[in-house]
């Protein structure tokens, strides 16, 4: 690998006229991330060009949200999308979920950091401007990256758990929804996992079947959320490029999000959920849903 190289490789399919669309796609999708980097550093060292600001300049649309996406180190990313779904043009509740309910603690506080010195203002106190009630909290919870992250299973408190969750749910009327969100936003994976295994054994109902029925809206889609990352976190994904591309349409954030994030941390086991999940491969659901150098960059991405 020489940043060198690809730099000057990516000035070639830009200058002059036209843009050699497949030479950037080939260019970059061979690189990883902290490759991709040095090629920025490089860029502006031997041509004296911003390379992100060339790229925005030669590309547009979809195909250029993918490329800059790339671009982005990947904590930045995800601060760049946050702040896209709290202070774009209405709230993208989908995307706050995501991000937050999939991410590991160090990359939340990562996150957190971040955020701060690009935009001034904090994540929290963007989340509670731009979200309310319920859903509000959850979020707030979840963006302080304080899950615990051992893996001791206490089975007496397994035990409370689960029925306290049965308590504040299916047993009473109405939901108290604050002990469904301080068990699941705070408890570590694997004694979650045993929660949801006696849950299952005291409500005769799996606790996602729970959720769907004592709650609505977005806060029943971010405790699902939490719940399907900490089961299986490439099946979650696979579902959400599914619900990107199914139907009429295309929810290009998602799709662009996902594919981006994830292309260097979990893409085969995404692969591997979707076929057993769908039936279909992601990638023959790609090649139907998008076109042009948009579905060729997605398609790289995906691999296989």
């Amino acid at each position: 690998f020489s940043a060198e190289q690809e730099a000057q490789a990516l000035r070639k399919a830009m200058k002059g006229f036209g843009t050699d669309e497949d030479a950037i796609i080939e260019t970059l999708t061979k690189l990883n991330v902290s490759q991709r980097q040095q090629v920025l550093i490089s860029y502006k060292s031997t041509i004296g060009r911003d390379l992100i600001d060339d790229l925005k300049s030669e590309l547009s649309g979809n195909f250029e949200r993918v490329i800059v996406g790339l671009m982005t180190p990947t904590i930045m990313y995800d601060v760049h999308e946050l702040r896209r779904a709290l202070k774009g043009a209405g709230t993208d509740e989908g995307c706050l979920i995501e991000i937050l309910a999939s991410r590991t603690n160090a990359e939340i506080r990562h996150i957190n950091e971040n955020y701060k010195l690009q935009y001034g203002s904090t994540l929290e106190d963007d989340i509670v401007s731009d979200t309310s009630s319920m859903f509000r909290r959850v979020l707030v919870s979840l963006a302080t990256g304080n899950r615990d992250e051992g893996t001791f299973v206490d089975e007496a408190l397994a035990q409370q758990d689960a029925q306290c969750l049965y308590e504040a749910g299916e047993k009473k009327w109405g939901t108290d929804e604050v002990q469904f969100m301080s068990i699941l936003c705070t408890r570590n994976r694997c004694h979650l996992l045993r929660v949801f295994d006696v849950y299952r054994g005291i409500a005769n109902k799996d606790i996602t079947e729970s959720i769907k029925s004592e709650m609505s809206g977005d806060l029943e889609d971010a405790l699902l959320a939490v719940v399907k990352c900490l089961r299986n976190k490439p099946a979650y994904f696979a579902e959400r490029l599914y619900k990107s591309m199914k139907g009429l349409g295309t929810d290009d954030s998602t799709l662009i999000r996902v594919m981006v994030s994830r292309s260097e941390i979990d893409m085969l086991y995404i692969r591997r959920e979707f076929l057993a999940m769908y039936g279909k491969s992601l990638h023959s659901f790609i090649k139907g849903d998008c076109s042009g150098d948009y579905r060729k960059v997605l398609l790289r991405l995906c691999g296989g």
